[in-house]
């Protein structure tokens, strides 16, 4: 994640225990992720609902995807290439869930997979 989003977080809340980086990025990760099956549940066509969700979900790609490009990221080069690809795949495929054409289903298990892979590696406080 990059410093804005972890500073953002960090200062949130601050009755909050500190969490490592790790942790909040896990805590973002689950905030959007509630937010997009919260969005897939709501059946009375609350479009704008599915769309702040999707939009939300967009940024924090965006926003990891920009840090793992960055050269002193420490991250092992094949998974930060593999984090990157899911952000060009979430993009490609947001655009098909406003457009109707797709579900949200899979961003929500992408979202998941990187949160169980968060919890395993060391994972949120």
């Amino acid at each position: 994640m990059n410093a804005t989003i972890l500073a953002k977080t960090a200062y949130a809340n601050p009755g909050q225990p500190t969490r490592t980086a790790r942790g909040t990025e896990y805590e973002l990760f689950a905030r959007i992720t509630h937010r997009l099956k919260q969005a897939c549940i709501d059946t009375d066509g609350n479009f704008s609902v599915l769309a702040r969700a999707l939009y939300e979900n967009r940024r924090l790609w965006t926003a990891l995807a920009a840090d793992v490009a960055l050269p002193a990221n420490e991250l092992p080069e094949q998974l930060r290439a593999r984090l990157f690809y899911l952000n060009e795949f979430t993009q490609a495929h947001s655009r098909k869930v406003l457009s109707g054409e797709a579900s949200a289903e899979v961003l929500i298990d992408i979202n998941t997979a990187i949160m169980r892979g968060l919890r395993r590696e060391g994972g949120a406080e």
